[in-house]
């Protein structure tokens, strides 16, 4: 079967069809995701734990005749936490492909290539991208990531999801991208804190873009949100377990801790 997916260096979607169902999947996924991070009773979660500061906030959903989404039953793991390095630099972090072994546990610390890229904005971080796991595990080679950051002087995200290569192709023919079933997790990042020492924001000059993201980079802190949903459960009307809760809180605190030590440094002073 002919695929569009290219298989060497960076590729370029030349399809104009193509290009508009990869962007309206990416959209839609960055919708899923902000609403579990939202928690809104529109999306149908029922809230299993989590209410204090420091907890993992655990929902779960069942999904139904759904194409968009796999059927079964969908957990949603979500927490926040502060980090003293400036929100650009986390942000950087997290989009790029070359770093993704640092803290995606599920990646294997396979390597990470980028096969496809289209702009989606005038920061080069403002893009969706199409990444390959290199992973030794077989039953993951035929899966891909599908990843959309975007940055700008509120704050920044970095989402993406697996997504079938079959999927992919057809979404990548102008195939429709309605049909491609995915959970989304990813990253919402805030600035918080004051200024780092002779780093004042700046206010002015060459526009609203350009100032945002020095904003960015001076700001002191980061209030970074990590959201994973998971399916533990094909079989929708199944009981839920106690030990799928466990795997996710283990699966986020242990990713929580991989950024921090990246991000951070083992004596927690920024890298």
């Amino acid at each position: 079967m002919a695929s569009n997916i290219p298989n060497g260096d960076l590729g370029v979607i030349t399809s104009i069809e193509g290009r508009k169902s990869m962007l309206k999947l990416a959209e839609r996924m960055v919708a899923s995701f902000c609403g579990g991070v939202t928690a809104s009773a529109a999306h149908q979660w029922t809230t299993l734990s989590g209410s204090g500061a420091e907890d993992v906030r655990v929902m779960t959903r069942k999904s139904v005749d759904d194409p968009g989404r796999p059927p079964g039953i969908v957990l949603n793991a979500a927490t926040s936490f502060w980090l003293p390095v400036p929100p650009k630099r986390v942000f950087d972090f997290l989009r790029d492909e070359t770093s993704r072994s640092e803290w995606d546990i599920l990646s294997n610390g396979g390597a990470v290539q980028e096969m496809a890229h289209i702009a989606n904005g005038r920061d080069h971080g403002n893009c969706v991208s199409l990444l390959r796991v290199n992973s030794a595990n077989s039953n993951q080679s035929n899966m891909l990531i599908l990843q959309e950051s975007c940055t700008d002087a509120s704050g920044s995200y970095v989402v993406y999801a697996p997504v079938d290569v079959v999927a992919m192709n057809v979404v990548l023919n102008g195939g429709d991208p309605d049909y491609v079933a995915l959970l989304p997790s990813g990253f919402a990042i805030l600035p918080d804190g004051p200024p780092a020492p002779g780093m004042a924001p700046h206010h002015g000059g060459e526009g609203a873009a350009g100032g945002g993201l020095e904003e960015l980079e001076a700001a002191g802190g980061s209030l970074l949100t990590v959201a994973f949903q998971i399916l533990v459960d094909s079989v929708p009307t199944a009981k839920l377990s106690l030990g799928s809760v466990a795997t996710v809180n283990s699966l986020i605190a242990c990713t929580v801790e991989r950024i921090k030590a990246a991000v951070c440094g083992a004596e927690g002073n920024p890298q």
